[in-house]
């Protein structure tokens, strides 16, 4: 049983399955909830995950009755079809929930973590919390494994498959092609999330910048990528925006548009580590809702929300969170770029060798993971 109820936890699933079907044969069955990732490997979700995709104090309190009954329904799942192991993915809420409903319907069931909730940036005490909770945990961060060995966890930290994305087959020079663009001329990428909350609080701000860049640079072109949970949400709204705004749909455009931009500006993120990836420099924004900032003030440890600058150390790529997330702000550091092939350059150096601190040495991910599964699998005498 694989669980994801998130866009970036769909993509792990999907490719977790596939490195186990290699490992454990085609006659190997999945189950669980996923999105259209890991439905695309069979999997076929009792309910649409988009509305699980909450962050927040305040939103996940509202959210709270529909979150008990799809716990509920995957629970249902998993007596039902009566899985050798169950693998949960991020969505800390959620999962934690699912693992005691699964506890009490079947202790024996093996319950591995696949992904650690950011302990080191906040609330501790959920490490204890998850030991108690699950049998095994699949960090894709070498600094969470002390926390949860101090627990007695059993952790492995398996690396993180966001960086081995793979950019061969992203040709820039084609998709600047395709948008009439020029080699040399200047592409801001904005990528604006993949929740509804983060579309609602970050585009006002996002669209303010674009419009005070336009006004200096109106060669400047624009493009939004989508991600696919929200995609006609932002359509809709990047419509009603001023200047002329190319919006581009589906994974390839996406990366592609990754290698071909200037400067990104980009909502915090999985997507960070792939425009590092892709070589591009970028600012990064988020901003919670008015209730749940002043709590995460109080919780949060660390500087930064960044993982390749929590890497680092250091702010690698300026960080514009809250009340400093406004469209002046933000347009002041993307020109900044945009006007500095120097800076760019810099930028583009630093963030290679934060991705290098984050490897950690590990060269596959998703085939460490999908190891450590099947090493709980041959333990239950499975395999």
């Amino acid at each position: 049983m694989v669980v994801a109820t998130e866009a970036s936890g769909d993509v792990l699933g999907a490719g977790l399955i596939q490195a186990l079907r290699q490992r454990l044969g085609e006659g190997a069955r999945f189950v669980g909830v996923g999105g259209a990732r890991m439905a695309a490997e069979g999997v076929a979700s009792p309910f649409d995950i988009g509305a699980l995709s909450i962050l927040g104090v305040f939103e996940g309190l509202r959210a709270y009755p529909l979150v008990l009954r799809r716990v509920g329904e995957a629970a249902a799942l998993a007596a039902r079809e009566k899985p050798d192991a169950a693998v949960l993915i991020d969505a800390w809420g959620f999962n934690l929930r699912l693992a005691h409903r699964l506890r009490r319907t079947d202790p024996g069931l093996p319950l591995i973590k696949y992904v650690a909730p950011q302990v080191w940036a906040t609330r501790p005490g959920r490490a204890r919390t998850l030991a108690r909770a699950v049998d095994r945990l699949l960090t894709i961060h070498a600094f969470d494994a002390p926390y949860f060995e101090r627990e007695g966890l059993l952790t492995t930290f398996v690396g993180n498959p966001a960086l081995t994305r793979d950019f061969s087959r992203a040709d820039p020079a084609a998709f600047r092609a395709s948008l009439g663009v020029d080699a040399g001329a200047p592409i801001l990428l904005v990528l604006p999330g993949s929740r509804q909350s983060e579309i609602d609080r970050l585009l006002p701000s996002f669209e303010d910048a674009v419009n005070r860049l336009k006004i200096e640079r109106p060669d400047l072109t624009v493009v939004v990528a989508a991600a696919e949970t929200v995609a006609e949400a932002v359509g809709t709204r990047v419509a009603g925006w001023t200047h002329r705004t190319h919006v581009v749909e589906g994974e390839a455009a996406r990366l592609a548009a990754m290698r071909a931009a200037t400067v990104a500006l980009a909502c915090s993120g999985t997507v960070t580590t792939e425009l590092a990836l892709a070589g591009c420099p970028m600012v990064v924004a988020y901003r919670l809702g008015a209730l749940t900032a002043p709590i995460a003030r109080l919780l949060i440890r660390t500087p930064y929300i960044t993982l390749f600058n929590v890497a680092a150390q250091a702010f690698v790529a300026p960080e514009l969170v809250q009340e400093k997330c406004t469209g002046e702000a933000l347009a002041r550091e993307i020109a900044a770029r945009l006007d500095d092939a120097g800076l760019r350059a810099r930028q583009i150096a630093a963030q290679h060798a934060a991705l290098d601190i984050m490897r950690g040495g590990i060269a596959d991910p998703v085939g460490a993971a999908a190891d450590a599964v099947a090493d709980v699998l041959r333990l239950r005498g499975v395999l």
